[in-house]
């Protein structure tokens, strides 16, 4: 594996080959990064990961300066996956000067739920994503689902700027007990570990109570949200949002459209100690 951060190097390296495909990430890899290398080998050749942790995208009161950076173990893990060039550029090599240019997403999709509890969020993860597909210039790029939002503003994105990249999502990849794999995982006490698997739990609940909703219509979609809420509060969370909302848009969802049988999908953050954590599912 070629490790570069000299992003003419990287266009050197890359010259030529026109079936690129490539997994960005902030590093501290798990077996949720490597799932999305495998998948990437299955749409595209050579495999290009990155690694940059994107000071844009962490606001004032953030954990950009604690946030786990793990290199050497990450190498040893692409390397096992047998991925061509991992690009590790610095803040110089990525930002040489001060990133003023930035992609700023609709309010209508970059403002709500992540963007509303995070905000600049979306616009740093845009700015980021477009200079490094500039970079990398990929057939395809593999993004997780778990970052739900943040994988349907980059396919926006990709669309509306006519990029020449085709957005592949990866499925979410659980731990045995069912909490998703996160670099942020790591920071659960033992404790909060153990509670931690609560929050699928909670998305399961809420699906089924959608699910009867649908047959019965007895309860409105927002009065099923806030008992999630509530519940997730009483056993110590601090829930940011637990929200039912259209999977083509991610307006909220009324009963009408679920009677409708429109796709929709149940997406939440909340913090568990000082460790946030998101989540979603599909209904």
């Amino acid at each position: 594996m070629k490790i570069i951060s000299d992003i003419q190097e990287l266009r050197d390296h890359l010259r030529g080959q026109n079936r690129a495909s490539f997994v960005p990430t902030m590093g501290n890899l798990h077996e949720g990064h490597l799932s999305l290398m495998r998948l990437a080998r299955q749409h595209g050749d050579p495999v290009v990961a990155s690694i940059f942790v994107n000071r844009l995208q962490f606001g004032p009161n953030e954990d950009f300066d604690s946030y786990p950076r793990t290199m050497q173990a990450d190498i040893d893990k692409l390397e096992k996956e047998g991925v061509y060039i991992l690009f590790a550029p610095t803040e110089r090599d990525l930002y040489p000067q001060p990133q003023e240019y930035r992609v700023d997403p609709p309010q209508q999709l970059g403002d709500i739920l992540e963007g509303e509890f995070r905000p600049g969020f979306f616009k740093g993860v845009c700015t980021v994503v477009l200079k490094l597909f500039s970079c990398v210039q990929p057939k395809v790029a593999v993004f997780g689902k778990k970052d739900y939002q943040q994988l349907m503003i980059i396919r926006q994105m990709a669309k509306q700027f006519a990029l020449p990249v085709d957005i592949i999502p990866g499925e979410t990849i659980r731990a045995e007990d069912g909490l998703a794999l996160s670099s942020r995982n790591g920071y659960l006490s033992v404790e909060e570990r153990a509670e931690a698997p609560e929050l699928q739990k909670a998305l399961k609940e809420v699906r089924e109570r959608v699910i009867q909703l649908k047959d019965r219509n007895t309860q409105s979609i927002s009065e099923i949200e806030k008992v999630a809420i509530n519940s997730l509060a009483q056993r110590g969370w601090q829930p940011d949002y637990i929200a039912i909302r259209q999977q083509s848009n991610l307006a909220p969802a009324s009963n009408e459209q679920l009677q409708a049988g429109e796709p929709l999908v149940i997406l939440t953050a909340a913090k568990l100690g000082k460790t946030r954590l998101i989540d979603n599912l599909e209904i």
